[in-house]
């Protein structure tokens, strides 16, 4: 990040990546790595690579290429997905673990639609059913 934010180096990065908790002094790097722009995209690239990892040595079994892909696709394409839909819930249990406030990754979107959200309730606040 290029932000000033001190984040973690090395070894302790890829434990973080992979559940570990970073001191306190970290706070603020885990606040924009979890919640700030391009947290999906990190979130679901960091699944993804033990993934490739484990698919990677099916890739060398010799037979014809459509059988490989056969072998791996259905094993990455369901983890790539389950990666995507359980992203916010992932990213919200890791900002707890850090003692962060879990609505943070949905803050940029609450930033960007205020606008909505204010016509909604200027719109329809008071109305009865």
């Amino acid at each position: 990040m290029s932000d000033g934010l001190t984040g973690p180096k090395g070894w302790q990065y890829v434990k973080y990546a992979y559940g570990a908790k970073l001191p306190p002094s970290t706070r603020d790097w885990v606040a924009n790595d979890l919640a700030g722009p391009g947290a999906a995209a990190r979130m679901v690239a960091r699944w993804a690579v033990p993934c490739v990892i484990l698919l990677a040595p099916m890739m060398f079994i010799p037979t014809d290429f459509i059988i490989r892909l056969n072998m791996t696709i259905p094993i990455l394409l369901p983890y790539i997905f389950f990666s995507i839909a359980l992203n916010r819930v992932y990213r919200r249990y890791r900002l707890t673990q850090h003692g962060l406030d879990p609505e943070l990754v949905t803050k940029i979107e609450r930033e960007r639609d205020a606008d909505l959200y204010d016509e909604y309730h200027r719109k329809y606040r008071g109305r009865q059913r």
